[in-house]
């Protein structure tokens, strides 16, 4: 052998062994289910206020984020500010709160009944700009689901007009409750979302809506609906509000509506079985009517999202984006034990203390190829405003975003044999997940409960809107300890009790070695992505799939 040629095979195996030493220490990655419990503890302390936008407590929570992607050795990855990167996106939203009380009261065969905020009612702020919501007298219609579907061949509406009425609507879809139709049974259709529900009764200019409260259709209890709309709301700064709101928002205990109806002359069970056909017609609730009085503040505020960054070495205008919200729906009413901190430990403390620990162990490991981001969005639980706002007005162009994982609300148990994420999507990213799941011994199991329409209600449906690939990860039900009905017990007690009230605390018994064990999971998805020129799609019968391919040129 030539000396040269000696010289070149032992470069070439000090570089091919060099390469696979590098690539071993990018996948090799330690979480710590110590530093994620300490983590969650901080960020869901009572100190931290419930991490409401526009708060204290936010300017605790994006100091603390910052503060750790600054110790991780982490870039910033926000808006520019003198040519430079900050360390966040400033996000202005229109901010809506009722002040003094909230009068409400139905009058039927002369009788008038007072309803009380929170109980008979859960009441949402005005998020039209006005400043006080005043009416009487209006009448009632009751409108089935509230379903426009030019495509299913779906009119719940069928003509009526509701200027100056309030639209009484059932939550979920009109296949709910059979399992089978024309709206993919019992998993939820975005027709089935409650946010759908108010943009068309505000798209038919509508006085108001009020969605009747069901447990299972809701996936949550009344408790749950309490606490989310009886506080301080929040949208994105609009043109024309009255497109996407209409003067009055509100939930209705389904007791409550029967009693209406009843009183009405009509019987409630039988005319909701009839709101499951396309032939039903709206219905008046004849000789009952509503009046209402409160005062909203309303203003418009800015709050921040966080972003970090672990530069490419190769492509760093090509990115993939770890996200999760900081945000929780801070001091509000009191529980019964006269708690009003609502602190969202496991909603979404988990998944900040998920995404610290992803960008420590990225900013470890050798430079990928592309660029990783890691974005703490705000205001996920006023209706994905957050990664709403970043969607439109991206940091990084969402033609060069590689794909998205986000975490929400992720379990401090241990581990489970099975993962799932929101929603029923087809996408590559998820059989990428899929394929890397399973290499360590985890299984996918689809979403437990697609009637509760997940896929809507976490911080990737907004990207997923603009086409690019995104997943939003879940904890597995079948532990390693205890199975299925261990794991089930757990989320449904967590539910029932926590889920949106003060009980979301932290606590000193939760090991989270399962949420360390899945983080290595999605730590080698992602590193594979960055260090590759794959291009996740969603599959060819997607809707989102004709967004994703309108940007193709960006990527070549």
């Amino acid at each position: 052998m030539r000396p040269q040629t000696s010289l070149r095979t032992t470069l070439t195996a000090i570089a091919l062994a060099t390469a696979a030493l590098a690539a071993h220490a990018a996948d090799a990655v330690h979480i710590d289910p110590k530093i994620l419990s300490q983590d969650v503890k901080v960020l869901s302390s009572d100190e931290f206020e419930g991490r409401g936008p526009n708060t204290a407590g936010e300017t605790k929570t994006v100091d603390y984020i910052i503060d750790q992607f600054k110790q991780a050795g982490l870039q910033p990855g926000g808006d520019l500010v003198d040519d430079k990167r900050g360390w966040t996106q400033d996000v202005p939203l229109g901010r809506f709160e009722i002040s003094g009380p909230v009068d409400v009261s139905v009058t039927a065969g002369g009788t008038t009944k007072t309803f009380t905020q929170g109980n008979e009612v859960a009441v949402r702020a005005a998020m039209t700009g006005a400043k006080s919501v005043d009416f009487k007298n209006a009448p009632l219609v009751f409108v089935g689901y509230g379903v426009t579907a030019p495509e299913r061949k779906w009119d719940d509406f069928k003509g009526q007009d509701l200027k100056g009425k309030l639209a009484v609507v059932l939550i979920n879809d009109p296949d709910f409750e059979t399992g089978k139709g024309d709206f993919g049974g019992k998993a939820m259709t975005y027709y089935g979302r409650w946010t759908y529900k108010f943009e068309e009764l505000a798209r038919r200019g509508a006085l108001g809506t009020l969605i009747v409260h069901e447990t299972a259709p809701a996936s949550y209890g009344w408790a749950t609906v309490k606490n989310s709309n009886t506080n301080v709301q929040y949208d994105i700064v609009r043109k024309n509000p009255l497109e996407a709101h209409a003067p009055v928002e509100a939930w209705i205990q389904r007791d409550v509506a029967v009693d209406l109806f009843k009183r009405a002359g009509l019987d409630f069970d039988k005319l909701k079985k009839q709101a499951q056909a396309r032939t039903f017609k709206p219905v008046e609730l004849k000789g009952v009517t509503m009046s209402a009085h409160y005062a909203v503040d309303a203003k418009v505020i800015t709050s921040k999202n966080v972003l970090a960054v672990r530069p490419g070495s190769e492509h760093p205008d090509q990115v993939v984006i770890y996200s999760g919200h900081w945000d929780h729906l801070g001091v509000g009413l009191p529980d019964a034990k006269g708690d009003k901190i609502y602190n969202g430990a496991v909603d979404n403390a988990t998944g900040i203390a998920a995404l610290l620990e992803l960008g420590r162990a990225y900013a470890k490991a050798p430079a990928p190829k592309r660029s990783v981001v890691f974005l703490a969005v705000t205001a996920e639980e006023k209706g994905l405003l957050g990664s709403e706002y970043y969607a439109n007005n991206p940091v990084y162009p969402l033609g060069k975003t590689v794909g998205v994982i986000n975490m929400d609300a992720l379990s401090p148990y241990g581990p489970s044999r099975d993962f799932t994420i929101s929603g029923s999507a087809k996408l590559d990213l998820l059989d990428r997940l899929v394929a890397k799941a399973r290499q360590n011994g985890i299984r996918y199991s689809a979403d437990p409960k697609p009637e509760a329409g997940h896929f809507f209600r976490s911080d990737h449906f907004p990207f997923a809107k603009h086409g690019v690939p995104a997943i939003s990860f879940g904890s597995g039900e079948d532990w390693e300890q205890g199975g299925v009905a261990a794991g089930k017990a757990a989320e449904d007690k967590y539910v029932s009790v926590a889920y949106h009230q003060p009980a979301d605390e932290w606590s000193a018994s939760w090991p989270f070695t399962g949420m360390a064990r899945d983080l290595g999971v999605l730590y080698s998805v992602g590193r594979d992505l960055a260090d590759s020129g794959a291009w996740p799609n969603w599959s060819k019968d997607s809707e989102f799939r004709a967004a994703r391919d309108a940007s193709a040129s960006e990527r070549k």
